[in-house]
């Protein structure tokens, strides 16, 4: 392996005695500082907010207490994890491991099984480690044992997010609320209702209605669908999936979303929602509370129609019932790479710095991310704080805090085959409506009524097709 800190001490046991406030020295020394090497994928604001604090440590904490971090961004997220599993595998020409790095907890979960990881309980307090959100702590314990690989930095979760200046106009003429957008079924029927309204407003052109809803991220509504349904697809214990893909859970999501597509009430245009909502696509989706910086100011439609919107953003509706609490958690946190004991207290230090309320909102809020403490995921205290929100911030950051506060988050524990199960999740429901919404325009283009060109897609031999083939490519993935 190509690294520098190729030695992981046995004083692993010294330095959480250390850390748990039982002694006051340290292994670092001020005068002899140690260099912490951190790899990104972030970008853009989020980068320039990151570099602003690792400028502010350095010249802070890092040089009363002897450390140094240096930050580099690897471009991508992809980028990143190749270059990370390339650096701790020593492959010919990588660079040597970072002592921190971004990740998700697939990445982290291959990193883990290399040897690579820190469990960073080992490091932490316990009063420390419950002032973080349970679900962010845990998202890391592998195991099941308590274990920590994965320090949560920043994490975001998903939004609806409506093209408000449109949705005012369908108001005024239906009488629709916010309300009719408070579960999946309700806005499937309020998406219906829309696709009638703007069908109707051309009555010499049939079936020109128009899509209300998008969504990015379809894994995430397989998932998260599934879990408010009382089912956990993909059950994990120790590393191991068990695949839960029942067909009554298989239908309730099939029904919401193929449906309405193949129907024309959703839609999936550009390579994100948000660039549907900029021509005019749609007028509502469900994305990252991270990615609300990029709904567009104003619609420019195919036909050149271009006009200002205004954005209004509301819970991500779920499916309703008992277990409608369920929401999304996502976010890279960084792994620690095992190294002397100097490297991993500096790294361990310089994490904590970084999530302390103060840094962790100013990081947030300039990032578009939320904070990982309790304490300060509060929206009295993020808007009190006297960061700079814009805003789109403004909107989103209430509603993404309620959502943290208010229901039960959740992300797939990690697994070997994880990226490729959610490849496939992420694909399978989207390319075949997709497909079949195609197959559906061109029946009605010889003159057959919307429901009729539905007809064979809807049916149950379509959708058991559907089942068994996601099921036949899931099932090899159990371990």
């Amino acid at each position: 392996m190509q690294r520098k800190k190729t030695v992981f001490y046995c004083g692993v046991c010294v330095i959480a005695i250390l850390l748990s406030g039982c002694g006051d020295s340290s292994p670092l020394d001020a005068q002899d500082p140690v260099t912490i090497d951190v790899w990104t994928y972030y970008n853009g604001d989020q980068l320039s907010a990151f570099d602003s604090l690792v400028k502010e440590f350095n010249e802070t904490v890092g040089k009363e207490k002897g450390i140094v971090v240096k930050g580099y961004s690897q471009g991508s997220v992809i980028d990143l994890e190749t270059n990370v599993l390339a650096a701790v595998r020593g492959e010919v020409g990588a660079d040597e491991v970072p002592d921190i790095f971004a990740a998700y907890a697939d990445t982290a979960y291959t990193v883990d099984q290399l040897g690579q990881a820190v469990d960073l309980k080992e490091y932490l307090t316990e009063e420390e480690i419950s002032s973080y959100i349970d679900s962010y702590m845990n998202e890391g314990d592998f195991s099941g044992s308590g274990e920590i690989k994965i320090f949560p930095m920043a994490k975001s979760t998903e939004v609806l997010v409506i093209n408000k200046t449109d949705w005012d106009k369908f108001a005024e003429d239906t009488g629709a609320t916010y309300d009719d957008l408070a579960d999946l079924e309700k806005l499937c029927e309020t998406a219906k209702m829309y696709y009638e309204w703007t069908d109707a407003k051309t009555p010499e052109v049939p079936n020109d209605g128009r899509a209300l809803f998008g969504r990015d991220a379809m894994a995430n509504y397989m998932l998260i669908g599934g879990m408010q349904l009382g089912t956990e697809i993909f059950q994990v214990s120790d590393g191991a999936m068990t695949l839960q893909f029942d067909e009554e859970t298989a239908r309730r999501l099939w029904n919401c979303y193929y449906v309405s597509y193949v129907k024309g009430y959703f839609a999936a245009g550009g390579r994100f929602r948000s660039d549907d909502i900029k021509t005019g696509n749609i007028i509502a989706y469900v994305g990252s509370s991270s990615g609300v910086s990029f709904f567009p100011e104003e619609v420019n439609t195919e036909s050149g129609e271009r006009y200002p919107i205004e954005m209004e953003v509301l819970p991500s509706p779920g499916f309703p019932g008992e277990n409608a609490d369920y929401a999304v958690q996502q976010g890279a946190g960084m792994v620690v790479t095992k190294g002397s004991e100097q490297e991993i207290f500096a790294s361990v230090e310089f994490l904590k710095w970084f999530t302390s309320d103060e840094r962790n909102i100013e990081f947030s809020v300039n990032s578009g991310y939320l904070p990982v403490k309790k304490t300060a995921n509060d929206i009295d205290r993020i808007l009190g704080s006297g960061a700079q929100i814009s805003g789109n911030l403004e909107k989103v950051l209430p509603v993404a805090v309620e959502t943290v506060n208010a229901n039960r988050m959740y992300t797939t524990k990690a697994f070997a085959s994880a990226t490729k199960a959610r490849s496939i999740l992420e694909n399978t429901l989207s390319d075949r409506a997709a497909a079949d919404r195609e197959a559906v325009i061109l029946k009605m283009a010889s003159g057959l009524s919307l429901d009729d060109a539905a007809a064979e897609f809807i049916s149950d031999i379509n959708f058991l097709s559907w089942y068994e083939e996601t099921k036949e490519q899931l099932k090899p993935l159990e371990n």
